[in-house]
């Protein structure tokens, strides 16, 4: 039995050669650049693509530029790029597109197995600092999929079809923005000394983040940097999302660290928008200190600044509640997903008060300088500069942390329909404490230092309970107590 495509709200992922065909990828974006046409009017359309680098994307790559000639749309090829890069060119397009639409695609599957692939949607509809490219809103992007399994696409005659650029230098443009935010954020007046001192191992798992990790560690100024499996083949020497598991195998990256005496590790997944971090011991410190850390660097450089605010969703760790306390800021939670943080930065910018940053504890830095989607180069930048040139280890600052357990459980549902009823038994259980329903329920006990998050499946009639305490002894008896009411 061939594998589902899996439509949602970043656009479409299935396996290649079952679920995503050429013809598929093809329809898929000529569906995407039918309804950009639409939007646009008389304007004119341009597209800037990038894909992930795994092995079998090229084939993904022609037939979704094809598909997007096709309908009339203009496509900015970047080959191999990452998902920021892809979204920080759409936006540098955009600011430059004199009038045009301009809109972004990703080939990717992120941290998905080998075999699968898909077609990741951006748009650009400004923003601070002009930097605004991060999947449709919901409601945009039920259009597209309602269009897609309908057919619905706009075919061009001969003398409307696209045209296609190549555009070699997106790394670079990419990895610029991210030294003009170290400065403009105060993190350092010269950011390309910050990693003076500081050796670095890498794994971008033969993927998109190889070429641009190195630039922006070249350009950071570390001392040397040792990259695992560098050979940008598109096959993944492990299996690509960066666990513990994955990164502590014999001869890979946790090893290197400690081979190479290096200060740090760093392990990208796939489409490099997530970073995970290896301390100088060689210890997967985990995902959920990334954005942590990230936002930690940023308060340390601004200092007090009033209103500031932090985003993330309901899953993340507690990590950052205590990291905006000691600086005087607030957190604001949205339910799960890339979309609902985004929307909720702009919302905070637009009514005044100072977004430091965003994302999510899956190792996802969204910096809204650099660019509205999840970073893992900007991440890298952050994290190098708190380690002050050598003076200051990962393992300090980990140790600075206060320390939590988060544990994960699921419970299967004869229906998905039946998840309402759990939830309402959950939002009366817990009616004296503080509750979250945006998203399932979320409840804040702030008393334990803890947190329950209960939401059914998106995909399949299962409820997810997750729970996070200073303990995993005391994240599962509240698992216990939330699964027993």
């Amino acid at each position: 039995m061939a594998s589902p495509l899996m439509l949602s709200v970043s656009g479409c992922r299935g396996v290649v050669g079952e679920s995503l065909t050429p013809e598929v990828a093809t329809r898929f974006a000529a569906t995407f650049g039918t309804f950009l046409r639409e939007r646009a009017g008389e304007r004119g359309v341009t597209v800037v693509i990038g894909r992930d680098g795994r092995r079998g994307g090229e084939m993904v790559q022609h037939a979704a530029i094809a598909g997007l000639i096709g309908v009339g749309c203009d496509v900015m090829d970047l080959g191999v790029a990452m998902t920021p890069t892809t979204a920080v060119m759409t936006d540098a397009v955009g600011r430059t597109g004199r009038g045009r639409m301009v809109a972004g695609m990703v080939l990717t599957a992120s941290h998905n197995p080998q075999m699968w692939n898909g077609l990741k949607c951006l748009l650009a509809e400004g923003g601070e600092h002009g930097s605004a490219a991060c999947a449709p809103a919901p409601e945009l992007a039920g259009r597209v999929i309602e269009a897609f399994k309908t057919g619905k696409t706009g075919w061009r005659g001969w003398e409307q079809i696209g045209t296609i650029q190549s555009e070699p230098s997106a790394a670079d443009e990419h990895v610029d923005r991210v030294m003009h935010a170290l400065e403009a954020a105060k993190v350092s007046d010269v950011p390309s000394r910050l990693g003076e001192g500081v050796r670095v191992a890498v794994d971008s798992v033969n993927a998109s983040g190889v070429e641009g990790a190195r630039l922006c560690l070249e350009s950071l100024g570390c001392e040397e940097i040792l990259h695992i499996g560098a050979g940008a083949n598109g096959l993944f020497p492990h299996a690509p999302e960066p666990t513990k598991e994955n990164l502590s195998q014999p001869g890979g990256l946790c090893d290197a660290v400690v081979g190479g005496e290096c200060a740090v590790g760093f392990a990208q997944d796939p489409d490099a928008d997530r970073l995970a971090i290896i301390d100088e011991r060689g210890r997967y410190i985990g995902e959920e200190y990334t954005l942590a850390l990230c936002a930690m660097a940023l308060l340390e450089a601004s200092g007090s600044v009033p209103d500031a605010v932090l985003v993330t969703n309901l899953s993340t760790s507690r990590m950052l509640d205590d990291v905006a306390e000691r600086y005087g800021a607030k957190v604001l939670r949205t339910p799960v997903g890339e979309a609902h943080v985004v929307a909720a930065m702009k919302r905070e910018a637009a009514a005044g008060r100072t977004v430091i940053c965003g994302g999510e504890g899956n190792g996802g830095l969204i910096w809204p300088r650099v660019t509205y989607v999840r970073d893992s180069l900007a991440a890298m930048a952050l994290v190098v500069s708190l380690l002050e040139g050598g003076r200051r280890t990962v393992s300090e600052l980990v140790e600075g942390l206060p320390r939590y357990a988060i544990e994960k459980r699921k419970k299967e549902l004869l229906r998905r329909e039946d998840g309402a009823g759990v939830l309402d038994a959950l939002a009366k259980r817990y009616a004296g404490e503080r509750v979250d329903t945006s998203d399932g329920v979320w409840v804040d006990l702030a008393s334990r230092r803890a947190w329950l998050h209960v939401r059914a499946s998106n995909t399949e009639p299962i409820m997810r309970f997750i729970a996070e305490a200073p303990t995993s002894a005391e994240a599962n008896a509240l698992l216990d107590e939330a699964m027993g009411a």
